[in-house]
């Protein structure tokens, strides 16, 4: 036996469990090989067209952008603060309702109740369709209510910071974390009491605004396209940021060793402050491009969504930016990949199957370590 065939040996007696998700890895692309060319190897699922599939995918890449533009900010209150933040998933809430409240403001404004467009509710017999707000009729209506998503956001969650966390600072992980819970309470109650909890549609529905590429066998609406083009400008200009100014320079250092950073003369309520504003901000706009592709908002579904994005970040490395996007990524593809073999109602659980997968074989995730790079 040569020596490579001995590591491959020694590799596959060390890590047993390894094998065995390559193994289980392998039969499903198999299967799946199988049900696209229309036979059917088991009793899980039948055969499936290359049209479901790339709709399935391309879904998952959506879904998973979405994500992962939401678990950035989680990363770098982590790797920064030090503390999980589970008042997050109530900032996409936030950052849905008030900027859905600016485009109705600005879609609907003269026909119906400035207080009725701004509570993203319905008024007399207009709805969501007589609003139309949609990126192909009022397109400024939507870029003006991102824009009011991540600011608005980014104020709600700085208010939060120096109402709650800052006069914690110096306590220990557990304390923070119990107080992000708190004020995860007081925003998603804030917001049902002002926006009400049924949920409705938001949206508008154009029949021309699907886009059909043939040779992939998919159909893409507008709003898709809106999205993964927001998302990943929003990335971009997160990467250069980190990577090209003083800023980011000094987030990354903070998340390397604050003690050092602090000793360096780095202003550290400053960069927390700006991490508070940009991981708001993001959160915000996240939230307010989830609901673009719903097409219906609930006071609720932020927090509701905060597992995923919890596993997203935990899959690609706790308090890493680009561990984020990339866990973002998986988490999306399994969620809509999975029901090829499974019901939907059971998408989440494989999501989850696949983080805990990964938490077993590499603890440190994908990209691994705690840092805002």
């Amino acid at each position: 036996m040569g020596t490579t065939e001995s590591s491959i040996v020694d590799a596959a007696r060390g890590r047993p469990g390894l094998l065995l998700v390559a193994f289980l890895g392998g039969l499903l692309l198999v299967d799946l090989a199988a049900k696209l060319a229309g036979l059917s190897l088991g009793p899980i699922g039948g055969a499936i067209s290359a049209d479901r599939f790339g709709s399935n995918l391309w879904n998952g890449v959506v879904i998973g952008l979405v994500i992962g533009l939401a678990g950035i900010g989680l990363s770098m209150t982590y790797s920064i603060l030090s503390f999980a933040n589970f008042s997050h998933g109530d900032l996409l809430s936030t950052g849905a309702f008030t900027g859905w409240g600016v485009a109705f403001l600005i879609a609907g404004f003269g026909d119906i109740p400035v207080r009725s467009l701004l509570t993203v509710r319905d008024a007399g017999g207009a709805t969501a369709g007589d609003i139309g707000a949609h990126i192909l009729s009022t397109p400024v209506a939507i870029l003006v209510g991102l824009l009011a998503a991540f600011a608005i956001t980014a104020a709600v969650a700085l208010a939060l910071d120096r109402a709650f966390y800052k006069p914690m600072r110096d306590r220990d992980g557990i304390s923070i974390l119990i107080a992000s819970i708190g004020a995860a309470l007081i925003v998603r109650y804030a917001i049902q009491f002002v926006y009400g909890s049924d949920r409705r549609g938001v949206t508008a529905s154009l029949d021309a605004s699907n886009l059909a590429f043939a040779p992939l066998g998919l159909s893409v609406n507008a709003h898709e396209l809106t999205i993964v083009v927001a998302a990943l400008g929003l990335m971009l200009a997160m990467h250069f940021m980190l990577q090209r100014t003083k800023l980011g320079t000094a987030m990354r250092a903070m998340a390397d060793n604050k003690d050092l950073a602090l000793v360096t003369g780095i202003p550290a309520e400053r960069v927390v402050t700006a991490t508070w504003i940009i991981g708001g901000g993001l959160a915000g706009a996240s939230g307010y491009l989830y609901v673009l592709l719903r097409g219906t908002i609930q006071f609720d579904f932020g927090w509701l969504l905060l597992l995923l994005i919890f596993a997203a970040v935990i899959l690609g490395g706790i308090g890493s930016v680009y561990g984020a996007i990339a866990g973002g990524l998986v988490i999306g593809i399994v969620f809509t990949t999975s029901t090829i073999w499974i019901p939907s109602d059971f998408n989440e659980a494989a999501a989850f199957a696949v983080m805990i997968t990964m938490l077993l074989l590499r603890p440190e995730g994908l990209f691994g370590g705690v840092s805002t790079a």
